[in-house]
C-alpha cells in the first residue's frame, strides 16, 4: 500500500505548493535580498541601493574592527553559556522535581510553562518595574532586609548583564520544562522498578536511569538553547532600547537593530544579519555533533 499512497503527486504538489510559495516569499527571498543589500550603498531605511560599496565587501571588513560588534559577540557568546547552563539545568531540576509527585503535578506544569505566553514586551516592561528603577520592587526588597542603604543602579556597569540576562532566562526555563517532563513520561516505569529491586534509589536512579535515557530530549534542548541565544532580542530591547549601559550591553540582535533602524546603517545591519546567520548555522552543526542524539536509546 505504501507504493501506491502516494503514485498520484497532484494532490501532493497542490497542497506542498502555497507552503513553499510562502516559505520563497517570506523567507528565502528576503534572506538573499539581505545579502545583497550587505553589498550595496543604502543611505537609508526603505531607500533604494545606490549600486555596490566601493570596495564592495567594505561592510563584511568593518564586521572585524568594530568595537561595538566585538562586544556584542562576547556578550551573546557568554549568554549561550548562561543559557544552557542556567535554563535548560534549571529546567531539568525542576522537571525531575515535578515527576516526582503525585498530587498537583498538572499545577506546576502550567505555572512553569506560563511565562511563555506572556509577550516579551509585557515582560519586559514588568522587568523594568522590578530592577530599572531606584524605588522599584528589588530595591524595596533588599532595603527591607537590610541588605542595601540605598537603590542599586541596576544598569550600571557592575549588574547591567545579570539585568539583561536574567528575564531571558526566566521566560525559556518553562519551553525547556515542558520538553524534558515530555521526555520523562516516555520513560517506562518498569524501568524504575527494576531499577529498585537492584537497590538503585533516589539520586543513583537518576543518573543512571533518568539521565542516560533522557539524552536524546536533553540534546534536542540544548541544541535549541544555543541556537536561540543568538536571536536573543526583544526583552533586551524593551528593558534597554538604544541606551545600552556605556555601550557594553549590546547583543548580535540589538545591535544589528540599533543599526539598521535607529542609525540608518541598512547595509551594514544587512551584513551583521548575515553574520548571525552563519553563526547559527555554524554554533548548531557544532552542538548537533557534540551532543548527537545516540539511536540506541
Amino acid at each position: 500500500m505504501g507504493n501506491t499512497l502516494y503514485r498520484k503527486k497532484g494532490p501532493l504538489i497542490v497542497f506542498l505548493l502555497p507552503a513553499f510559495l510562502f516559505l520563497f516569499l517570506f523567507l528565502y527571498y528576503p534572506f538573499v535580498q539581505n545579502i545583497i543589500n550587505s553589498f550595496s550603498d543604502i543611505i537609508g531605511l526603505g531607500a533604494p541601493a545606490q549600486g555596490l560599496n566601493d570596495p564592495w565587501y567594505i561592510n563584511y571588513a568593518t564586521l572585524f574592527t568594530d568595537p561595538k560588534l566585538h562586544t556584542a559577540l562576547v556578550n551573546t557568546i557568554l549568554l549561550t553559556v548562561c543559557t544552557v547552563i542556567f535554563q535548560v539545568g534549571i529546567a531539568l531540576i525542576l522537571a525531575l522535581l515535578v515527576d516526582s509527585i503525585q498530587v498537583g503535578a498538572q499545577v506546576f506544569r502550567t505555572l512553569y510553562f506560563f511565562p511563555i505566553v506572556i509577550s516579551a514586551t509585557a515582560l519586559g516592561l514588568m522587568f523594568n518595574l522590578i530592577f530599572l528603577y531606584p524605588s522599584g520592587m528589588l530595591n524595596q526588597l533588599l532595603n527591607n532586609l537590610g541588605l542595601a542603604a540605598r537603590g542599586i543602579d541596576w544598569k550600571d556597569q557592575k549588574h547591567f548583564l545579570f539585568t539583561m540576562f536574567a528575564p531571558v532566562m526566566w521566560q525559556y526555563v518553562g519551553f525547556y520544562f515542558v520538553i524534558l517532563v515530555t521526555g520523562l513520561n516516555n520513560i517506562s516505569l518498569d524501568l524504575y522498578e527494576a531499577a529498585s529491586l537492584d537497590g538503585c534509589t533516589g539520586f543513583n536512579r537518576v543518573r543512571y536511569v533518568t539521565l542516560p535515557l533522557l539524552r536524546n530530549v536533553l540534546c534536542t534542548c540544548l541544541v535549541l538553547a544555543i541556537t536561540g541565544a543568538l536571536k536573543v532580542f526583544d526583552l533586551p530591547w524593551v528593558m534597554f532600547g538604544a541606551g545600552m549601559p556605556l555601550d557594553q550591553g549590546w547583543l548580535t540582535g540589538t545591535y544589528m537593530y540599533d543599526q539598521t533602524f535607529n542609525r540608518g546603517n541598512v547595509d551594514y545591519g544587512s551584513a551583521i544579519a548575515v553574520l548571525i546567520v552563519v553563526l547559527g548555522v555554524l554554533f548548531s552543526n557544532i552542538a548537533n555533533r557534540v551532543f548527537k542524539p545516540r539511536d540506541d536509546i
